[in-house]
């Protein structure tokens, strides 16, 4: 397959990031529904706190074994033999990888069915062991949501095979899919098991709902796959060299996200050493926190990533800096607003989104502060992403997984040091400071691999300019979140109308803000805007 015109760096990355980011967006807010329905039905209770640690450990370890780690080293492999016209040995290597995960991720789904009574007391706390049912809760949980991880290693070599074709959309949308299907079984078949079991609040259908889901978008993928000239075969070569390559690849990604993962939940489980709603309000602020992270950082990341990858096969390292360094600036453009959007109103946004049914105003209290300090991270969590996949277009994936090991490092002593006076935000700070430092160490050893030049200083000086822009979209959107509140009080019309224009008037602000101050990635999202609209 010849490579994908890139064009113009910016207007490419810009026009490809804003397609992946509208789809994404779609998805974040059907997610967002779930979170709503979710928290209406089961607030932060200890049967609450039970579901998020059991739907956390498979979900880490399908990150670790399938998903994220299989695409992020199978990619780079693919695309360089699809670069080299050799079409018909990159079908035959994604047969074989599908075969191979299917074969161990169904041992390793069915070890940890049957050990599921041994290895999901060691995440739950003591503040939730002592709550009568919780942990066999737990574990008939986790049982029902391991399989997720076989259905999501299958899915993940289907969606790189897309990626490396530059079809985004299916694999961006394929999540709202996933959450409409969750909602309506999670409605559907929640009375059933609330009669059956009370004080559970019905929360099985919940992980139900979500397996359900899971093969749905394994459907999706394979229909998406049906439009591209890409047909599976049932095929298992076991010589072919680029299989041993994948894997060599993927052993340090699995670990490095492994690591990565890690952190959401070390939060969650540390969260039970606070109290039994601590794991759950962990989780749903980490759910709005990765709202604007899906619909930006992840967007950026995901839509670079085989372009760089192309650019490090063909050997140019001017292009792969000039690309990164536009990726880094949009990142921040868009997401240092956001964050200092939701450290002024997370009370608000906590009460609008969450505050119905069981979830009451102590749930708020609690999800608040850990949004306040996740807010702290946002930025530096999508620059991490950015860069972490960087080093996997460059097939250098041992150099992220040393310093995501430092990451972990750091934030397991920043929390445990921190969790006993400040409660959960001291776990998110934690995570905070563990974000910072490998930001650092990641962007300074791309800066020594590129020989000393990654646009730093261009994009120091434009960072300056959005975080003087964001400091005034702060003000302006608590002043009017401020006086619509008090004009308006606290009905759900009243709070939508609040929020929505505190973040509609700051944001258009915001905008008019970083244009007066002449931020180039900002015109690329105005001259795109204005394009689709026909005014450019």
């Amino acid at each position: 397959m010849p490579a994908a015109a890139e064009g113009p760096p910016g207007r490419g990355v810009a026009r490809n990031t804003a397609i992946f980011s509208i789809a994404t967006a779609f998805s974040r807010v059907a997610g967002l529904c779930r979170e709503i329905v979710a928290a209406s039905y089961f607030g932060t209770s200890a049967a609450a706190s039970a579901f998020t640690i059991a739907f956390l450990v498979p979900n880490f370890v399908a990150n670790m074994f399938a998903n994220a780690a299989l695409s992020a080293a199978f990619v780079p492999v693919f695309t360089d033999l699809l670069q080299q016209g050799k079409k018909r040995e990159a079908f035959r290597l994604a047969s074989t990888l599908v075969w191979i995960m299917f074969i161990a991720l169904a041992l390793l789904t069915a070890f940890f069915v049957v050990l599921a009574s041994v290895v999901m007391p060691l995440f739950i706390g003591p503040h939730l062991s002592n709550v009568s049912g919780i942990t066999s809760l737990t574990v008939v949980l986790s049982q029902i949501l391991f399989p997720v991880v076989l259905l999501l290693g299958l899915t993940g070599i289907l969606v790189g095979v897309l990626q490396s074709y530059d079809r985004f959309t299916i694999p961006a949308i394929s999540p709202a899919i996933w959450n409409i299907v969750i909602i309506g079984l999670m409605v559907l078949l929640r009375p059933g098991f609330k009669h059956a079991h009370p004080s559970n609040l019905g929360i099985e259908a919940y992980a139900i709902a979500i397996l359900a889901a899971t093969g749905v978008q394994l459907l999706l993928a394979l229909f998406a796959l049906s439009r591209i000239d890409f047909r599976l075969a049932f095929h298992i070569d076991w010589h072919d060299p680029r299989i041993r390559q994948v894997f060599a690849l993927m052993l340090p990604v699995t670990i490095g996200l492994g690591i990565v993962n890690l952190d959401q939940l070390i939060n969650s489980a540390f969260g039970g050493l606070v109290n039994s709603g601590a794991p759950r309000a962990i989780d749903q602020a980490f759910r709005i926190y990765m709202l604007p992270q899906g619909m930006f950082s992840v967007a950026v990341a995901t839509v670079l990533f085989p372009t760089l990858s192309r650019m490090a096969a063909r050997r140019d390292p001017a292009g792969m800096r000039r690309t990164l360094a536009i990726g880094m600036r949009q990142i921040n453009l868009m997401l240092i607003p956001a964050s200092a959007f939701l450290m002024v109103l997370a009370t608000p946004v906590v009460r609008l989104i969450y505050q119905h049914g069981q979830f009451n105003a102590e749930s708020t209290h609690l999800v608040s502060i850990a949004l306040f300090w996740f807010a702290f991270s946002l930025p530096f969590g999508g620059l991490n992403l950015l860069l972490t996949r960087t080093f996997f277009a460059l097939q250098r994936p041992w150099i992220p997984t040393r310093l995501a090991a430092i990451n972990m490092t750091v934030d397991i002593i920043v929390s445990l040091s921190l969790y006993k006076p400040l409660g959960i935000a001291g776990l998110v700070i934690g995570t905070f400071v563990a974000n910072v430092v490998m930001t650092l160490l990641q962007l300074q050893r791309l800066r020594s691999g590129f020989n000393g030049r990654l646009e730093g200083r261009q994009t120091l000086m434009i960072t300056a300019r959005i975080l003087v822009a964001s400091v005034l979209l702060a003000a302006i959107s608590w002043g009017v979140w401020t006086g619509l509140d008090r004009l308006l009080g606290r009905s759900i019309p009243g709070q939508i109308v609040a929020v929505g224009l505190a973040a509609a008037i700051g944001g258009y602000i915001y905008m008019r803000a970083v244009l007066r101050m002449r931020i180039p990635e900002a015109y690329q999202v105005q001259r795109l805007i204005l394009a689709r609209f026909g005014r450019a």
